[in-house]
């Protein structure tokens, strides 16, 4: 029997996959970009996805949750059952 998932700590775990996607999106766009403000732009962008991913990591250390594979798949599943 799987245990149910408390929607704050799935929120915790789709917070983390959506900063990882846009971080690893702000750092593809830092490396082609060719204007000095947009490199400014993406800059900014991947110092404020880091600081958001240490936030969140560290309140999912706090509540001793585990993120792995299987929550993963977990959420994309919750994900797709909720469209």
């Amino acid at each position: 029997m799987q245990k149910k998932q408390d929607p704050h700590e799935i929120a915790l775990m789709r917070s983390i996959i959506e900063t990882t996607i846009e971080l690893n999106m702000a750092n593809r766009n830092f490396e082609t970009a060719n204007d000095e403000k947009l490199i400014d732009y993406y800059s900014y962008q991947i110092k404020a996805n880091k600081a958001k991913l240490d936030y969140l990591i560290r309140e999912v250390k706090q509540k001793g949750m585990v993120m792995d594979v299987i929550n993963e798949l977990e959420l994309k599943s919750y994900q797709t059952d909720a469209i």
